[in-house]
């Protein structure tokens, strides 16, 4: 079986929509089948996927994830399907989670819900109502809409709906009612697991982000420690990091976190919580650990080229270039 093979442009957002686009022509070059961006406080994901659906016309296109708060369904679809027009003869991914009360809150100023699973049952649903071209009334506990149509006329192709989770009810909930699940921040042997939840649900496609850098692991460990730091305050994935088998450091994470020690909360992330998950070395181990995820049953990989390294762009290109190197399976 040949693999198609994803990139994401997430680490690199802050750098800007030009060297994200850079990203994505690299990737095309190598072989690469999509490109995936992020959303949170730096280029807007459309508008950054709209450029590379003329700059790498080989690339198919996915959002990875975006926050559902900030987008109503119907505005949503009119994106992906706007995406998708532009792109006809390839697949447009219209990833969406519920990211988190920081992001969504505090950020952006938007109300995050205390029932994610409940509107993310209603979000996909209205979505799909609102690609289907018809005249869309609905009615919901998160979303209301009267006679919406959406306005642009879709081919062969419509956008499939992935949905970023973590937790065993929403990995259920993804496999049931999207066609594609996107894993992210776990370690090549907590999938096996993911994808028995997903699998309670239905049978949707497996896609994780697997992060990784060609480059000296002694010398950014420390970077990725915080990187992990800002993401296991997070409660959701916290939890699923206790869950892969690093409970140990978690509560001492949450523990310090709770005293204000934030140098301590860094800290208290192991050696083989950072090394099992931010894959760091010479193109050979990172080539071995991307590997290592489809090993373990993810179909769709999607490298996660970390730029950490004195020259980004080269360390970019060094990872995504070890990044395929595992080839057909």
């Amino acid at each position: 079986m040949t693999l198609h093979y994803g990139v994401s442009s997430a680490p690199v957002q802050t750098l800007g929509a030009p060297f994200q686009l850079d990203v994505a022509r690299r990737a095309q070059a190598m072989g690469y089948s999509s490109f995936w961006i992020a959303e949170a406080n730096a280029t807007e994901g459309f508008a950054v996927l709209g450029a590379a659906s003329i700059a790498t016309p080989e690339l198919s296109l996915g959002t990875g994830v975006l926050a559902l708060q900030l987008r109503t369904p119907p505005l949503a679809a009119m994106a992906a399907a706007t995406l998708q027009s532009l792109a006809p003869d390839r697949d447009v991914y219209l990833g969406v989670g519920i990211s988190s009360p920081v992001v969504v809150g505090q950020w952006h100023g938007a109300q995050y819900n205390d029932r994610p699973v409940a509107q993310m049952r209603e979000y996909v649903a209205l979505i799909r109502e609102c690609l289907s071209g018809e005249s869309v009334s609905f009615s919901g506990d998160f979303y209301s809409v009267k006679r919406f149509r959406l306005g642009v006329r879709l081919q062969d192709r419509t956008p499939k709906i992935i949905i970023g989770a973590l937790n065993p009810t929403m990995l259920a909930v993804a496999g049931e009612i999207a066609d594609g699940v996107l894993l992210n921040y776990l370690p090549a042997s907590h999938v096996p697991w993911s994808i028995e939840q997903v699998r309670r649900g239905g049978d949707a496609t497996i896609y994780a982000y697997i992060h990784c850098a060609v480059t000296d692991r002694d010398r950014y460990a420390d970077i990725g420690r915080k990187d992990l730091f800002s993401y296991a305050v997070v409660d959701a994935y916290g939890n699923n990091f206790s869950r892969a088998g690093f409970s140990d450091d978690i509560d001492a994470l949450r523990a310090a976190h709770a005293a204000r020690d934030r140098e301590g909360s860094v800290a208290a992330i192991g050696d083989k919580m950072l090394d099992s998950i931010q894959i760091m070395g010479d193109a050979d181990h990172v080539r071995r650990g991307v590997q290592e995820y489809v090993d373990n049953g993810v179909e769709v990989p999607i490298v996660f080229p970390c730029p950490w390294g004195e020259d980004r762009a080269a360390t970019v290109q060094a990872t995504l270039a070890a990044g395929i190197g595992s080839g057909d399976t």
